[in-house]
């Protein structure tokens, strides 16, 4: 296999290095120190500087003001952010906006992504249903405006009078930064089981939000739907709409777990080089060398099974298996690998590593929220098997 990057997506990651050179990890209080939320908003500052220079709208096709490129390019992007821990719902704004983009109404699209790429709107989408176990689709019910009496007197609350709108009831939980988006993209099925997506106004009647809190302290919501009316452009009924997006979901979130990696690697091939025990640095102790070879390998399975899910998504190219069992692939290794490498960065670190003025505890808890984003490695196993059971190979 052949991973080399185009120019386009080499430039994407030069631009986004230059970007979170300046961001330092532990530019938000510690989330070990911290009762509830580290902060109440996103890192403002890094948002407009990504919106400055066009990372916002990397994926946006020209016609809404962006650069044209494929999902690769994100998860480029997306790898360098994890390095940071940059406090920006990158990954759920720009994966929605790719989804209207490719499946969505063309003028709700029109008006909503140039907006999106320039950074003065922020969409957020949930995909961990009510519990995080069911798929989320199966947390919200969408059925047809009137099906139970209603009237369309009101024309404020989404769709007009005589327009064929839907109704939306349920909960999403873990919702990332749903309290400062402006639209919330919410999975939901019809009366006969078919998945579909929504794009919700977070101010529009009926939505109310609960304040949570994720592992590593960033603010999430639950996200409440009661009788919620959505015009039908606000809905996007693709068949494959909602498994293309949570696909892009999971692969991104793999890209942030291998930047985190490489990064937590970074770190403790620096200290060990630096610590010594009996007047040697610890790091040509074999028992540590050992032990950072093998997450060093952890972090180029992650990297090889990523860029082939990704690679999969952009390009709807074919393969023994539908490009769901690629990405059930990277999550395993993302989520297990993450794990491995942060757990080794601690014991190496010794005591130093759970110094709260030192930011490994963060890359830990950063970790941990990562491993079980979107589906532990069990899950994703399960998926796998699932798969290979409906497309047996050979």
């Amino acid at each position: 296999m052949d991973f080399t990057f185009t120019e386009e997506q080499q430039a994407a990651v030069e631009a986004a290095r230059s970007v979170f050179s300046d961001v330092a990890p532990d530019r938000a209080p510690s989330p070990a120190l911290t009762p509830g939320a580290v902060a109440e908003d996103i890192d403002r500052q890094l948002w407009n500087e990504l919106a400055r220079t066009d990372l916002l709208g990397l994926t946006l096709s020209p016609d809404h003001g962006g650069a044209g490129l494929d999902p690769i390019a994100l998860c480029l992007v997306l790898r360098e952010s994890a390095k940071v821990l940059a406090r920006v719902p990158l990954l759920e704004s720009c994966a929605v906006a790719m989804a209207l983009q490719r499946y969505g109404d063309s003028t709700l699209a029109a008006e909503l992504l140039p907006r999106a790429g320039r950074g003065e709107l922020i969409l957020t989408v949930g995909a961990n249903g009510r519990s995080g176990h069911d798929p989320a689709e199966l947390a919200v019910t969408a059925r047809p405006y009137g099906e139970n009496g209603e009237n369309s007197e009101n024309s404020e609350n989404g769709a007009s009078a005589g327009d064929s709108g839907w109704v939306l009831d349920g909960v999403q939980s873990a919702v990332p930064w749903a309290q400062v988006a402006d639209w919330i993209a919410v999975p939901a099925h019809t009366a006969g089981g078919r998945p579909v997506l929504a794009l919700v106004p977070r101010t529009r009647d009926g939505v109310t939000l609960a304040d949570q809190v994720s592992t590593s302290g960033e603010r999430l919501a639950e996200v409440r739907l009661d009788a919620v009316r959505v015009a039908a452009r606000e809905l996007i009924d693709a068949a494959e709409c909602w498994e293309w997006l949570r696909s892009l979901l999971t692969t991104g979130t793999c890209a942030l777990a291998l930047g985190l990696g490489e990064r937590v690697l970074t770190m403790t091939a620096a200290y060990t080089g630096k610590r010594e025990q009996f007047g040697f640095p610890v790091a040509t102790f074999q028992a540590v060398a050992v032990q950072a070879a093998d997450r060093y390998i952890d972090l180029r399975a992650m990297e090889a099974t990523l860029w082939q899910a990704a690679w999969r998504i952009s390009t709807d190219a074919g393969g023994p298996l539908p490009p769901a069992g690629d990405v059930a692939v990277a999550k395993i290794w993302a989520s297990d690998g993450v794990r491995r490498v942060v757990q080794t960065a601690q014991h190496l670190h010794g005591g130093f590593g759970a110094d709260t003025d030192y930011p490994l505890h963060r890359f830990h808890a950063w970790a941990k929220q990562i491993e079980l984003s979107l589906g532990p490695a069990a899950a994703h196993e399960e998926a796998l098997g699932d798969l290979l059971a409906a497309h047996p190979l050979g």
